[in-house]
């Protein structure tokens, strides 16, 4: 990877990892069902507008919206309302992966090797660690919201996979499109009608996740993922909760103990195992192995390898 393409993937896995901070401060302004619909209505207009049709059947398209859309960020702002911090939110997300190939191999039919089987378990002790260190009077209810949008985003990903849009920064707009007016509904019918009062933090919070995090995200991921193959891109990010829990210790104060630390590397050096394969004889021998493009979008997460670990 060229230089500033690297600097590139770099930029964008700290975007989508302080991305998390900037959740947590909108929901100080927004009711959580309401802050994903402003997300993701301003993500689809006016751009739905003038990017043209999804190119993919409007099945996959409502498929995604439904998991990756509504499912996936409702779960994980009610999870972020109810008391988990945003680093640690970073972090527990990343188990999308894991998820993603589980269901990968109970609807696709994929094989599973015993390395993804060491990942998935390397994984899941970082996740019980991380729910073992909450303890008595920690918001497990909300770790347990945080971990049901991880299957969700899994779910999204085998849509994904399936789907295989052409193009990403198109496809995610109109997944966009047709998350809002649900996501719309569900609001008014749960949260009931707005008391809104402008504030400058919450405004500015909604402009960050819909068009820098979301469209301008996945505008540079597209663009990343044109020029080189998905196993070249896709480790970038595992950056994002790096990037998450330190933006979060930095600008709010969440600790990070050496129990989240070592929950952290359990999940994503298991992730990365899971999702890598050993060098093969050829490689040894001075040849490059071929690699199979995975599919997969971004949020990173998953349908392609792409999507498989993002924010």
């Amino acid at each position: 990877m060229r230089t500033r393409h690297l600097f590139l993937a770099i930029g964008l896995a700290a975007v989508w990892g302080f991305n998390f901070v900037v959740m947590e401060a909108g929901l100080r302004h927004f009711p959580p069902l309401l802050y994903v619909a402003l997300r993701f209505t301003l993500a689809a207009f006016p751009a739905v507008l003038f990017v043209g049709g999804p190119r993919v059947p409007w099945r996959w398209v409502l498929a995604a919206g439904a998991t990756l859309g509504v499912t996936q960020y409702s779960l994980l702002l009610l999870g972020m309302r109810a008391g988990m911090p945003a680093g640690l939110t970073s972090l527990v997300a990343q188990v999308q992966a894991v998820f993603t190939v589980i269901l990968a191999v109970a609807l696709l039919k994929e094989r599973i090797t015993a390395r993804r089987v060491a990942g998935m378990g390397i994984a899941f002790a970082g996740l019980a660690l991380i729910a073992l260190d909450l303890g008595d009077g920690g918001p497990i209810g909300a770790f347990v919201l945080v971990v049901g949008s991880a299957l969700a985003w899994g779910a999204g990903n085998i849509t994904l996979r399936k789907a295989a849009p052409p193009d990403s920064l198109r496809f995610m707009v109109w997944l966009s499109a047709v998350a809002a007016v649900p996501m719309l509904g569900l609001s008014l019918l749960v949260e009931g009608v707005p008391r809104l009062e402008f504030s400058a933090e919450g405004t500015l919070s909604v402009l960050y996740v819909a068009l820098i995090s979301t469209l301008g995200g996945f505008g540079v991921w597209g663009f990343l993922l044109k020029r080189y193959d998905a196993s070249v891109v896709a480790p970038y990010s595992l950056l994002v909760p790096v990037f998450g829990m330190s933006s979060a210790a930095l600008f709010t104060g969440e600790p990070v103990s050496p129990v989240k630390l070592a929950a952290a590397a359990l999940i994503i050096s298991g992730v990365l195992f899971a999702g890598t394969r050993p060098a093969s004889r050829t490689a040894s021998a001075g040849k490059a192995p071929r690699q199979s493009p995975e599919p997969g979008p971004p949020d990173p997460s998953g349908s392609h390898r792409e999507a498989s670990t993002r924010a």
